[in-house]
């Protein structure tokens, strides 16, 4: 079972999220937080017994920010806030988002700057503890004043009140079913809030489904990375590519840190090999031979990107934020700015490496540029024609690698105002994110066609080569993908194959980190 992580607001990590998400590892609150949020809440109580007016405490929202709120009417503003915002549309979140998303509001309430009662975190963490993930459609949210469709879809399933209908408990996924929110909350046993003053607001506030989107997506361009340095050595090896493209001092020349790793680890990964330099060519085409300068970058840019995420999976992000008593502050934590450029900056990196791995598939298999081997890798050179090879993965290849290009535009540079102007600059964080989801796992797909036509190629390579020895790296890599997918010398079903190397890819099995 995986270790219990103790959630206190500050340390949370990206493997964190992932072990919740997607490992369903328990959550507990720490004891420290516990208690900033019993404080906290009492910082709210204070505020509504001096009837000051304090923005989302007993006052209106957005533009109703000036209206003042009678106490008796506190229990319909916070509901009418939920009812009102769960306004999302399009298909559903996969269940892995929406749980990384509950983790991190919970830990950004755990922090002790938001007035929420205990019982919303313990909640939060009880539905996750149970596998119980509220439906949550995935569009509708601007990633300014938060997320606040998605997390209003949370909190219909999350919270209650006495004039309730079965409609506002919203959906949620329970024990392999599809239940409205009341009953899967009534059969996993947790009781649902009726919530007090600024408690919507604590839940609903925050870019906290981008924040989600965000961490998953930089987990898995982690593996993404090193997947593409495990392709662009095996192609190489069946290219009979030249190694001095990859000459460690050519590389400290440059200064480019992510390219120095790239190229450190394309030596280790074909280190013995007796097919590298096996041709005599000085160079070989930018897609082999520059691969430490396109990938190099993307190296980079996700530790940037990682940095600007852990923060926000720690930070505090709804409005106002309580730091006292009397000491309630109005500002703009919400907005998803971070986020959306961050996003912005890893799509474009993971549209790069998706770009130039499509244009090695193509060269493995264009029979004029691929060092002898039958064009389209067809099994038998003689039989090109009657078999058509890897001709169609090069297209799935390229097709997605197009769709990236529109997704790698970047969406943090569009706004438009909401709320009659008081909104009037958004950060469309959540689209970023998401598209940044989208463009990762079209990007994860490309990267596996080229691992299933290298490998193929080295198939093809050694029959004519049986003499010769793939490096250390590329070896385990082929005996992984073959113990998948078996070479198979005619026409097959290939795309069940490419499947296959995907979620090879996807589950770490072809990343080698140690290399």
């Amino acid at each position: 079972m995986p270790k219990t992580l103790h959630i206190n607001g500050q340390s949370l990590t990206i493997p964190d999220v992932v072990a919740v998400a997607q490992h369903d590892a328990p959550v507990t609150l720490a004891k420290e937080a516990h208690q900033r949020v019993v404080e906290s809440h009492a910082w709210v109580q204070s505020i509504v017994r001096k009837g000051k007016p304090v923005y989302g405490i007993n006052t209106g929202f957005g533009i109703f920010s000036e209206t003042q709120i009678s106490d008796d009417q506190t229990l319909n503003l916070n509901r009418n806030l939920i009812i009102s915002h769960a306004l999302g549309t399009g298909p559903d979140l996969p269940p892995e988002v929406v749980r990384a998303a509950m983790l991190i509001r919970a830990n950004t309430l755990a922090a002790g700057y938001s007035g929420a009662r205990p019982a919303i975190l313990e909640n939060l963490i009880a539905m996750l503890n149970a596998g119980l993930t509220p439906v949550i459609p995935s569009q509708g949210s601007l990633g300014s004043s938060g997320d606040l469709a998605p997390l209003a879809h949370l909190a219909l399933v999350l919270s209650t009140d006495e004039a309730e209908t079965e409609e506002e408990s919203g959906w949620a996924l329970y024990e392999g079913r599809r239940l409205r929110g009341k009953a899967a909350m009534q059969a996993a046993g947790i009781p649902r809030i009726i919530l007090g003053p600024k408690e919507a607001l604590a839940i609903t506030n925050g870019a906290t489904f981008s924040a989600a989107l965000a961490g998953l997506s930089i987990n898995l361009a982690e593996r993404l990375l090193n997947s593409a340095e495990v392709a662009v050595s095996m192609s190489l090896e069946a290219m009979l590519g030249a190694s001095a493209a990859f000459d460690e001092r050519l590389h400290e020349a440059r200064r480019q840190e992510g390219q120095q790793v790239v190229a450190q680890r394309i030596r280790a990964l074909t280190a013995g090999s007796t097919l590298l330099d096996a041709e005599g060519r000085v160079q070989d085409v930018y897609s082999l031979r520059c691969a430490p300068q396109v990938q190099g970058p993307a190296r980079e840019t996700l530790e940037f990107v990682k940095d600007i995420i852990t923060k926000e999976i720690n930070a505090a992000t709804d409005n106002p934020l309580l730091f006292g008593p009397q000491d309630s502050i109005s500002g703009g934590n919400f907005h998803g700015q971070p986020v959306g450029m961050a996003m912005d900056f890893l799509k474009i990196a993971l549209s790069e490496v998706a770009a130039i791995s499509e244009r090695r598939s193509y060269l493995l298999a264009d029979g004029k540029m691929n060092a002898g081997l039958p064009p389209m890798l067809v099994g038998d050179p003689a039989s090109a024609g009657v078999h058509s090879g890897m001709m169609l993965a090069q297209y799935t290849a390229a097709s997605l690698v197009l769709e990236n290009q529109g997704l790698a535009n970047p969406d943090s540079v569009r706004s438009l105002p909401t709320s009659a102007g008081k909104e009037d600059h958004n950060a469309n964080a959540m689209t970023a994110a998401r598209h940044a989801w989208e463009l990762a796992h079209n990007c994860a797909h490309v990267l596996a066609i080229e691992l299933h036509s290298a490998a193929r190629a080295l198939d093809l390579r050694l029959q004519r080569r049986p003499d010769a020895n793939m490096g250390a790296g590329t070896r385990l890599a082929h005996q992984r993908i073959r113990a998948t997918a078996p070479f198979k010398s005619e026409d097959s079903l290939w795309g069940p194959e490419i499947e296959a190397v995907r979620e090879l890819l996807l589950n770490g099995e072809l990343d080698f980190p140690a290399f």
